[in-house]
């Protein structure tokens, strides 16, 4: 059994890995190896994207990316900026391989953690993050089945949107999606992603990359929102929205018209993403039927007591947070890609 560590430079190599990630079935969207450009160019992470054959076959996979700031620690994680990642594997033997070569790295590097973001749990010695679930729900092949699959309450939402003549359409250019999320995660006083990023996305992953703008009746975009698709599956992944969205109600039909045109195109499984617990997210998400499903962050420490806390919920960033949102958009956007390529 042999690791191997792929190569930004290897073709060959990445058409191998991409054929595992579509047959295994432990492989996620995040598992693509074109995450190792994104890291590498976007936010210029070192990368170690490990794999494991047998018998001159792919059988176990390990993306990883070495996150090494001053702010927010030293860390090797499998994968920042993604929901799922970790090891996918055919074989106990390939998961063991992975596993002590990813051990090896971290010592090697001398981070102060190595973090596996599971869909199901791998070791209970190791410490947990529980501040994050997943919502992930079936989407009928019927429109009207989904629309009365959806509650009272939220449904007559998406009813309002449509009785307000919002429309949708699908972007080209990730320009109007930018101007929506750059100045929702604002209002929130987080960082905002570098357009770069989004831009880098769209051109890498070509058809599984779509975003949807839904806008007033007038023309006005409100809200959109990007997502991936994958196999049978489709990912709603980051969003923003304008002041006026929510009482117009432009978010709920956002998501309708997501799972609309979804289930015209066969899409099967509508996997709402990760929130943090007790937070509008995930009350949102709640709200439109989905149950919350534990994720399995686990850690291995080493020169550290505890898992860190890099995220809005840490009362330390509190004061941050208030600064930030009365910082002009501007600099705001122009800092941000700064500071937030570190937090992952």
């Amino acid at each position: 059994m042999k690791i191997n560590r792929l190569l930004p430079s290897d073709t060959k190599g990445f058409s191998r890995w991409n054929a595992f990630v579509a047959n295994c079935p432990e492989a996620t969207f995040f598992h693509r190896p074109e995450w190792q450009t994104i890291l590498r160019d976007v936010f210029r992470h070192d990368t170690y994207f490990l794999y494991v054959e047998q018998d001159g076959e792919i059988s176990g996979i390990l993306p990883l990316a070495h996150v090494k700031s001053i702010l927010f620690g030293n860390a090797l994680v499998s994968l920042p900026f993604t929901v799922y990642a970790g090891i996918a594997a055919t074989s106990t033997e390939a998961v063991s391989a992975l596993e002590e070569a990813a051990q090896d790295l971290a010592r090697e590097l001398g981070v102060e953690h190595l973090e596996f973001r599971n869909l199901a749990p791998r070791h209970a010695e190791w410490p947990t993050q529980d501040l994050y679930v997943t919502f992930r729900k079936q989407i009928l092949p019927d429109a009207d089945a989904n629309m009365k699959a959806i509650p009272r309450k939220q449904r007559a939402m998406v009813r309002k949107g449509i009785n307000n003549g919002l429309i949708s359409q699908v972007d080209p250019s990730s320009d109007r999606f930018f101007s929506l999320f750059a100045s929702n995660v604002h209002r929130h006083g987080t960082p905002a992603l570098p357009k770069k990023y989004f831009d880098t996305l769209l051109r890498l992953f070509g058809n599984d990359c779509e975003i949807l703008t839904v806008c007033s009746a007038e023309g006005k975009p409100l809200s959109s929102v990007l997502s991936f698709y994958f196999r049978d599956e489709v990912l709603p992944y980051y969003a923003g929205d304008d002041e006026d969205a929510r009482h117009l109600a432009a978010n709920d039909f956002k998501y309708w018209e997501l799972m609309r045109r979804s289930s015209e195109r066969g899409i099967k499984i509508f996997d709402y993403g990760r929130s943090k617990v007790g937070t509008g997210p995930y009350a949102f998400k709640k709200n439109w039927g989905f149950e919350p499903q534990s994720l399995f962050y686990e850690y291995c420490l080493y020169k550290r007591e505890s898992i860190p806390q890099n995220n809005p919920s840490n009362a330390k960033y509190k004061i941050f947070i208030e600064a930030w949102r009365r910082m002009p958009i501007s600099l705001a956007n122009a800092i941000g890609p700064h500071i937030v390529r570190n937090l992952g």
